[in-house]
């Protein structure tokens, strides 16, 4: 499918298999993740990205991926570039991200958020440098800071950080491929205080076999705490990789632990910020 640049016909599928529909679905599903069908479907989105920036009328680059419709297009893959697609051609050209750095127990946290949720959280110490990175996934987009009209995002944000939980739900705007959008749902279903290994994940979301994907889907989680990649440890226990490092994903784990304890409805107050230090023998 991805040399054919989207689906393929599931007689087609049969005859190059040589099983059924039935078992061909269930054993993709298995390794994979999703159906033939939808994975088919998610390389022809990631063919229009591709070919929106190369073409200058967005109807030609649909057609050259293989839509037979702009309607077809615009129902399946529009939807998931969180802007028009013009503004995605022109690399985020027209789209207006607002920003804010947040001071947490964690280190500092800078948050990029759109019309329609959330699209980026970040956690390191260097405010430029965490912006900078966020830039360079929109080059074209403009990033205004707004600490004040953010400021209800700040607090849920610190609030995570510290082990609890938003006085509302932080709405999120992400763009990934279906795998990556079901395991993304999965960790949001992970109560805060536990954890789930690679493998649990990975069964959880029917794809059994597929934990490297599941642990690469983690990896690339664009917007940190709210999306809680950091409850996702290695069979054995151990805390595995975590983007931010393994003494933030540490810290937040026992944070979320002591919340978990003390009982429903209880939010621990932030800590002030202190210096955070890697495990002995921590890899990212």
């Amino acid at each position: 499918m991805v040399e054919a640049g989207g689906p393929v016909p599931a007689a087609e599928l049969e005859r190059l298999t040589g099983r059924s529909a039935r078992q061909l679905t269930r054993d993709f599903a298995a390794v994979v993740g999703t159906s033939p069908r939808a994975f088919g479907l998610a390389v022809r989105s990631g063919e229009a990205r591709r070919l929106l920036r190369e073409h200058e009328q967005v109807t030609d680059a649909v057609f050259a991926a293989g839509f037979g419709s702009t309607r077809a297009f615009y129902e399946t893959t529009g939807p998931t570039l969180g802007m028009e697609p013009r503004q995605w051609a022109a690399g985020g050209t027209g789209q207006v991200l607002r920003w804010t750095a947040v001071t947490t127990e964690l280190g500092t946290v800078v948050a990029a958020a759109g019309d329609l949720g959330l699209a980026a959280v970040r956690i390191g110490d260097d405010v430029d440098a965490l912006v900078d990175e966020i830039a360079r996934e929109l080059p074209a987009a403009t990033l205004e800071r707004d600490d004040d009209g953010l400021a209800d995002l700040a607090d849920g944000l610190r609030r995570l950080a510290a082990g609890g939980s938003p006085r509302t739900e932080l709405p999120v705007d992400l763009h990934g491929t279906a795998f990556q959008a079901r395991v993304w749902d999965a960790l949001r279903r992970i109560p805060a205080g536990q954890t789930r290994s690679y493998t649990e994940v990975a069964a959880e979301i029917g794809a059994p076999t597929a934990v490297r994907a599941v642990a690469s889907a983690c990896a690339r989680n664009p917007v940190a705490l709210v999306i809680p990649c950091h409850r996702v440890i290695r069979g054995d226990g151990s805390m595995g990789g975590y983007r931010w490092g393994l003494a933030v994903k540490e810290r937040l784990l026992a944070r979320e632990r002591e919340r978990a304890a003390s009982g429903p409805g209880s939010s621990p107050p932030p800590r002030e910020p202190a210096p955070l230090r890697e495990p002995a023998g921590a890899t990212s």
